[in-house]
C-alpha cells in the first residue's frame, strides 16, 4: 500500500467510526452535555482526568471551557486534574470535587486503577461521573453515571473520537448556556 493509500484508508476508517458513533450514541452525547450543563448552571465545576494521551485530552478540553471554544466568553469552571502536581497530590488524599460537580474520566480501556478509584471516590461524594471509554468500556463503564464507549479497540481512534465528542459537547454547552 502506498503512503497515499494508507492515508486514505486511515481517514476512511476513522470517518466510518465517527459516523457509527454519531448514529449509535447521539443520545449518550446529548446526556453528557446535559450533565455538564446542569452542573454549570448550578455553580458546579467540571473536573477532567485521564492517563497518557487521555490526560492530554483532558487538559485540552478543560482549556476549552476555561478559555473559550466557539467564541470569546466568560470562563467556565473546569479543571484538568492532570496538569498540576499540587492538584495531583491533593487529589490522592481527597477528591477535590463536591456534590453538584462532574468528574469526566477519559480512558481508552476503562481499567486503569486510578480512574476506577477516582470514580468510586466521586460517587461517595455525590459527584456525577462521566466516562469516555473504548475497548468495551471496562470496569469504569459500570461506575459512570453516563458512559460513552467508542466501539473500537484502536487506542488512537478512541482518543480521536473522545476529543471530537468533547468538542461537540462543548459547543452544545455554550449554546445551552447562551454564551
Amino acid at each position: 500500500m502506498t503512503p497515499a493509500e494508507q492515508a486514505r484508508a486511515g481517514l476512511t476508517a476513522l470517518a466510518a467510526l465517527a459516523t457509527r458513533v454519531g448514529e449509535e450514541h447521539a443520545g449518550t452525547i446529548a446526556a453528557i452535555a446535559d450533565t455538564y450543563i446542569t452542573a454549570l448552571r448550578a455553580g458546579g465545576t467540571l473536573f477532567f482526568a485521564g492517563n497518557g494521551g487521555s490526560a492530554a485530552d483532558a487538559q485540552h478540553i478543560a482549556a476549552e471551557y476555561v478559555v473559550r471554544y466557539g467564541h470569546n466568553r466568560r470562563p467556565l469552571p473546569a479543571v484538568a486534574l492532570t496538569t498540576d502536581t499540587s492538584l495531583l497530590t491533593a487529589c490522592a488524599n481527597d477528591l477535590l470535587a463536591r456534590s453538584g460537580d462532574v468528574l469526566v474520566l477519559h480512558s481508552t480501556s476503562g481499567e486503569s486503577p486510578n480512574t476506577l478509584r477516582a470514580a468510586q471516590a466521586a460517587k461517595v461524594k455525590g459527584v456525577k461521573v462521566v466516562a469516555l471509554l473504548g475497548k468495551g468500556g471496562g470496569a469504569l463503564s459500570s461506575l459512570a453515571d453516563c458512559a460513552l464507549i467508542v466501539p473500537s479497540d484502536e487506542t488512537s481512534h478512541i482518543q480521536e473520537l473522545h476529543l471530537a465528542v468533547e468538542h461537540i459537547v462543548c459547543a452544545m454547552v455554550e449554546n445551552a448556556l447562551g454564551l
